[in-house]
C-alpha cells in the first residue's frame, strides 16, 4: 500500500477528488486531508487527517522506546557488574530495569512527538499556511493506478507532490515528486 499527497488550492477541489476516487472505488477510510480550514471539511463531510498523520508522535515514541532500551541495558549490565543489589538477584530483576527504561524512553519520546509536526507533512506547511487542501490518498496495490489515472485525467489543478512507499512508517522517507520540466521553466 502507498499513500500519495495530492495538493489543492480549494475545498471544492478537495470534494470532487474524494467523489470521483470513490467512484474509483477508494473508500473514504483511504482519503485524509489536511488544513487549516477543519470546520468547512467537517461541514461537507470530508475526512480529515488524523493525529498520528499530523503530529511526529508515532516516530518519537519508537526513538525514545529504542534509546531507552539501550539505556536501561547499559545501566541493569552496571548494576549486575558492580552487583549493586547482592549475588542473589535474579535476572528478572535486570529485565525490569530494561523494561522501565524502554517505557520511559517510549513516554518521553511522546510527549516530545505531540508537540512537533510530523517530518513527512513538514515540506507542505508553507502551503498549508497558505490556505491549501493536502490529500493523503492511501491506495492498495489494485487501487494504485486507478487513483493515479482518476488523478491526472479529472484533477489537473491537484499538484501530485510525494509518494511514501509504506502504509504508514513513521521512519521511511517521503519521496518528493519533482515538477516537470515545462512546469519548472514556467516557474
Amino acid at each position: 500500500m502507498k499513500c500519495y499527497y495530492y495538493l489543492t488550492s480549494t475545498r471544492d477541489s478537495v470534494r470532487k477528488i474524494t467523489e470521483d476516487l470513490h467512484n474509483a472505488g477508494v473508500d473514504d477510510w483511504f482519503i485524509h486531508t489536511m488544513s487549516k480550514d477543519e470546520v468547512g471539511l467537517k461541514r461537507d463531510k470530508i475526512h480529515s487527517s488524523n493525529y498520528l498523520e499530523q503530529l511526529d508522535f508515532l516516530r518519537f515514541v519508537l526513538l525514545g522506546g529504542v534509546a531507552g532500551s539501550i539505556f536501561g541495558v547499559v545501566i541493569a549490565a552496571i548494576f549486575k557488574s558492580v552487583d549493586l543489589f547482592g549475588q542473589e538477584v535474579p535476572n528478572s530483576a535486570y529485565y525490569a530495569i530494561v523494561l522501565f527504561a524502554l517505557m520511559f524512553g517510549a513516554w518521553e519520546g511522546g510527549l516530545a512527538g505531540v508537540a512537533l509536526e510530523n517530518r513527512k507533512i513538514r515540506p507542505f506547511h508553507d502551503d498549508l499556511e497558505a490556505g491549501a487542501y493536502l490529500l493523503l490518498i492511501y491506495a492498495k496495490n489494485k487501487f494504485e493506478n486507478p487513483v493515479i489515472e482518476t488523478m491526472k485525467s479529472k484533477h489537473p489543478e491537484a499538484e501530485w507532490v510525494a509518494v511514501d512507499s509504506g502504509f504508514y512508517n513513521p521512519l521511511s522517507k517521503l519521496k518528493r515528486i519533482e515538477p516537470k520540466r515545462s512546469e519548472a521553466t514556467a516557474l
